[in-house]
């Protein structure tokens, strides 16, 4: 496979298994299933405690938020969505040392690496795709 076919797989890879993750972690939190996890059990009691609302309605706004950037994910606006993801994923890991669950919080800030990575891919195939096009 030529090198700009690998970087567009890899790149695409990464943006839709992303995206079919956040888009089923988001439509389980937004209905409220816990098919995936039971998720209330992963919000620490600091966070829970600086709530505006109950727990339930804040899952349900995350999962609207991890949707939204599924979405984006699949579109021209992947290099933010990547970078939102990043956000996120950090600050999920955040709040999973709070709860002592080092493994899981470590596995998040794993997954944010690999979402800086996908924000900088589209970088790469963007240039990709411009250099196609001028030539």
């Amino acid at each position: 496979m030529h090198g700009e076919k690998r970087v567009t797989f890899v790149w695409n890879l990464l943006r839709f298994s992303y995206g079919a993750v956040l888009l089923l972690a988001g439509l389980d939190k937004l209905f409220g299933t816990d098919l995936i996890v039971y998720w209330p059990k992963y919000l620490s009691p600091f966070v829970a405690g600086l709530l505006p609302v109950s727990t339930g309605v804040f899952l349900g706004f995350m999962g609207v938020v991890e949707i939204a950037v599924a979405i984006l994910l699949v579109t021209k606006f992947s290099r933010i969505a990547g970078y939102l993801s990043v956000a996120w994923l950090v600050l999920i890991a955040i709040n999973l040392l709070m709860l002592d669950y080092i493994d899981i919080a470590v596995r998040d800030v794993l997954l944010a690496v690999g979402a800086l990575a996908l924000a900088e891919l589209t970088v790469a195939v963007e240039y990709l795709r411009f250099q196609r096009q001028t030539q």
